[in-house]
């Protein structure tokens, strides 16, 4: 018996070209679709923290000789991490030379700018005042500071996780 030949059609390769099509364009709409989510999370950690950073700084470079252990908490309650074990140790360093000269220190944020996002991190470099007064001083004194402040997602909230004085 003779076999018939059919004619040879292109529907394996039409169908395997559609399919690799149809899978790149799912990739590149997939990655579109990251790279998008992945800005949004990078805007709302940046606004989450610039709102954050001038309470934060406000509180975490004050403090009151007459309530150092409150304006001390009011601090802590900005800082996480591994600052949090710096800024408890500073400050208790801290105490005693703030309650003998009486020494009120008042943080006034001038201005704040983002330096880098990445994630929920964010470094903040932030123009701070600081208007101090003690016994050895005659009025108030200003000194001009410049910090670079990294914050990071904590909850809901922005803390500070690292402190640098430039």
């Amino acid at each position: 018996m003779r076999r018939i030949r059919l004619p040879r059609t292109r529907t394996g390769r039409t169908v395997a070209a559609l399919t690799a099509a149809v899978v790149l364009v799912g990739a590149f709409a997939g990655f579109a679709w990251f790279a998008r989510y992945q800005a949004q999370q990078r805007d709302r950690a940046t606004r989450a923290c610039l709102t954050a950073v001038a309470p934060a700084s406000q509180a975490i470079f004050s403090y009151d000789y007459r309530n150092f252990d409150a304006s001390v908490a009011n601090g802590q309650s900005f800082v996480t991490g591994a600052f949090a074990k710096e800024y408890a140790t500073t400050t208790a360093g801290l105490k005693a030379t703030a309650i003998k000269e009486q020494a009120i220190v008042q943080a006034q944020v001038s201005a704040v700018g983002t330096v880098d996002t990445s994630g929920d991190s964010v470094d903040v470099l932030v123009y701070l005042n600081q208007y101090r007064r003690n016994a050895n001083v005659t009025g108030e004194k200003v000194d001009q500071d410049r910090v670079l402040l990294t914050l990071v997602r904590a909850g809901r909230d922005c803390k500070v996780s690292r402190a640098a004085a430039i």
